[in-house]
């Protein structure tokens, strides 16, 4: 399927490694001119390297930049001020039980994982509107309907994404502009992959053993009943960065294995 991205220019922040490196890929391929970022250069010279490798269409262009930080925002939207499509997949996550989330966890969380989005897309949207053309997508996840008590802190920011991206949407009303979520499942990006391997080698298992109990006891409801690949992520990340999608604007639209089983 042609997606008609040849005239797109994309940022994708954290897009090094893992799903924001596959989305990169699969609009870079697309011919879309892409923005790769991550918050080293080593980091983003390697991810350039590997989609140039692998025969991407699209221009490449690479900025390192913490954009968890107000400063990092700054310099990724002083370097390109002006997009077509914005990618918000830059986030943290980490396994932590609620008694021992600090007050700088919950910061930080938020900081990186929302305020990142709402300060990129707070600079980008205007551009989007005088233009009359434009797509901002959330990268947020299933634990945002399904909170994960492992992990609250970080359901928490995935659930307000999805309300930030709602909001935006309304004040596209009557344009060209679309605003979505993508709830990924889990998926083994490279911290999922980094995790499951130190469960593994911490209990002595392999891997196949590790992810055959993390569905059985903590993602029972996985149709997929596997962790899902970028690829498989990315695949409808590019569809809703497209002009063939300009129907569908305010969804949260779910890449999630089957995990949620509620039909809103």
């Amino acid at each position: 399927m042609n997606l008609h991205l040849e005239d797109k220019r994309a940022v994708v922040t954290g897009s090094t490694a893992g799903i924001g490196f596959a989305i990169a890929k699969v609009l870079a391929s697309e011919g879309a001119s892409v923005v790769v970022n991550g918050r080293t250069e080593q980091r983003v010279a390697e991810a350039i390297d590997k989609l140039q490798a692998a025969g991407v269409r699209g221009k490449l262009d690479g900025l390192a930049a913490d954009v968890g930080t107000a400063e990092g925002t700054r310099k990724l939207t002083d370097s390109f001020p002006d997009v077509d499509i914005l990618v918000n997949n830059a986030g943290i996550f980490e396994v932590k039980p609620f008694e021992q989330i600090d007050d700088d966890d919950w910061r930080d969380f938020f900081e990186v994982n929302v305020l990142s989005g709402v300060r990129l897309s707070r600079h980008y949207l205007r551009g989007m509107k005088s233009r009359n053309w434009g797509r901002i997508v959330f990268i947020s996840s299933e634990s945002a309907v399904q909170i994960p008590a492992e992990m609250i802190h970080y359901g928490m920011t995935k659930t307000a994404m999805l309300a930030v991206a709602r909001g935006l949407a309304e004040t596209t009303a009557g344009t060209s502009v679309t605003v979505n979520s993508v709830l990924p499942g889990p998926t083994a990006s490279e911290g999922v992959e980094s995790f499951v391997q130190g469960l593994a080698a911490q209990q002595k298992t392999n891997i196949s053993t590790v992810q055959d109990e993390f569905f059985r006891t903590m993602r029972p409801s996985s149709l997929l009943r596997r962790f899902a690949t970028p690829d498989e992520v990315a695949a409808i990340v590019a569809f809703v960065c497209s002009p063939l999608s300009s129907a569908t604007n305010g969804a949260a639209l779910r890449a999630d294995g089957g995990v949620v089983r509620s039909i809103l």
